[in-house]
């Protein structure tokens, strides 16, 4: 089996298929623009198997907009680039490089796999992205692979791993440099800019600023399966792998969200509903998410990759609605959309 068809079915993996009604159209898309709206939105972007579909009228996808932790899903990818490249395992301790840690005995055990996918121990503050340096400091709050913890430590940990795995390969130690000459381009993706932390370094758990139409394309990059042109240009294995569901936490992949219910009280899983409705979606789905209901939506049974954009408002993010038809549901919009089964 060729590695682009190995890699999409894989992802795909006991996909329900979909009633070939199941499509976005001139109307549907109205209805799914007005329910973003009402819920401070500022782009819906669609596209059906590469071809625009759904637009906003107003023109917001022209816009650079923060993706808040959106910004998270290239993480994994970026991983995945490093795996293809011989610079790191995804079950390699990460003591192997974080010298730091060698001498503890619970983070001596803490794999990159773990910090992919927040289990990994480390305390972490919503919001409050530590240096990458910092990020290694700290007593743990759970033992590696037991909690799932939602927060910004373990991104900013990654990128203290890959800076110091470029470096050792004589590479520069620039990782959104490395993201952009190993994806991005690729792909096409131009970003229009990316935060930085008081060290310089960029922000992974949330500094991304694009169009939606440039997040777009990331989604349809991983609804090919991580090919370009049919080419795998990350590790095919470790591209599958941020699909596939935690044990700890069956709704979080390696920064990537899933439609299984999942075990955390953190915003993201609070602010979601593909988890308890998963029932009502594709089982294929896969989803970034960031603060104000910013989302990626990729379908690969249906073709389909869906950006959703919107204001942030701190103040319903810390106190959402209790009425929960004032709340924003990924299933209903999708539904609107025509993106469920």
């Amino acid at each position: 089996m060729r590695p682009a068809l190995l890699i999409s079915t894989m992802l795909a993996a006991m996909t329900i298929a979909a009633p070939a009604t199941a499509k976005p159209d001139a109307m549907s898309c109205a209805a799914a623009t007005r329910y973003s709206d009402a819920h401070r939105g500022v782009a819906v972007h669609v596209l059906d198997h590469g071809k625009i579909v759904c637009d906003t009228a107003q023109g917001g996808h022209t816009a650079p907009h923060e993706l808040w932790s959106g910004t998270k899903s290239f993480v994994g990818i970026m991983a995945a680039a490093a795996v293809q490249d011989g610079l790191l395992t995804l079950d390699e301790p990460a003591s192997a490089t974080l010298i730091e840690w060698q001498g503890d005995p619970q983070k001596s055990r803490i794999t990159i796999r773990q910090i992919l996918s927040m289990t990994s121990g480390q305390p972490s503050v919503i919001g409050k992205p530590p240096t990458y340096r910092d990020s290694l400091d700290g007593a743990l709050v759970a033992d590696p692979g037991t909690r799932f913890l939602y927060g910004p430590t373990p991104m900013q940990s990654f990128g203290e791993i890959l800076k110091r795995k470029l470096k050792a390969a004589g590479q520069s130690d620039n990782v959104l440099a490395y993201l952009a000459r190993r994806v991005l381009d690729p792909i096409g993706l131009r970003y229009a800019d990316w935060r930085k932390g008081i060290d310089g370094n960029p922000l992974l758990p949330q500094g991304a600023i694009l169009t939606a139409a440039e997040w777009a394309k990331f989604g349809e990059f991983i609804r090919a399966g991580g090919t370009v042109a049919g080419k795998p240009i990350v590790d095919p294995a470790s591209f599958a792998a941020m699909f596939k569901s935690g044990a700890v936490n069956p709704a979080y992949g390696l920064t990537w969200w899933l439609p299984h219910v999942g075990k955390a009280a953190d915003p993201i899983t609070a602010g979601t509903d593909i988890g308890r409705r998963a029932a009502e979606l594709p089982a294929d789905i896969v989803l970034a998410a960031g603060a104000g209901d910013q989302r990626l939506y990729v379908i690969p049974s249906l073709g389909l990759t869906i950006v959703r954009m919107a204001d942030l408002d701190i103040a319903a993010l810390m106190n959402p609605p209790k009425d929960p038809a004032k709340r924003w549901s990924d299933v209903d919009f999708l539904k609107l959309l025509k993106a469920t089964d």
